[in-house]
């Protein structure tokens, strides 16, 4: 990027979005002491890439970015949607073969 199309965040933008971050974590740590029975994963992974997405947009600047990245970005997300899908198939089949 050139200096004339940069842009940069405030420290007033970044101060916030570190505050919540701080806030997610807490909140990541306090539900992990709550049993949620089956939703404990859901939950943490929903905190989780609420963390990511703040991080990615704002720290990672993917915000003003090229469409490129963006895209790049978005594959890889759907790799971990791929990759997540997959696993849970496993986990939730493996009770089939009776072993």
């Amino acid at each position: 990027m050139t200096p004339e199309t940069e842009h940069v965040d405030s420290v007033r933008t970044y101060a916030s979005v570190w505050i919540l971050l701080l806030f997610l974590t807490a909140l990541t740590t306090g539900v992990s002491y709550i049993d949620l029975g089956r939703f404990n994963v859901f939950a943490a992974l929903t905190i989780a890439v609420g963390k990511m997405l703040l991080v990615a947009l704002f720290f990672m600047h993917v915000r003003h970015s090229t469409k490129l990245t963006k895209l790049v970005v978005l594959g890889g997300l759907l790799w971990l949607a791929i990759l997540l899908f997959l696993t849970m198939a496993d986990f939730a089949t493996r009770s089939w073969l009776g072993g």
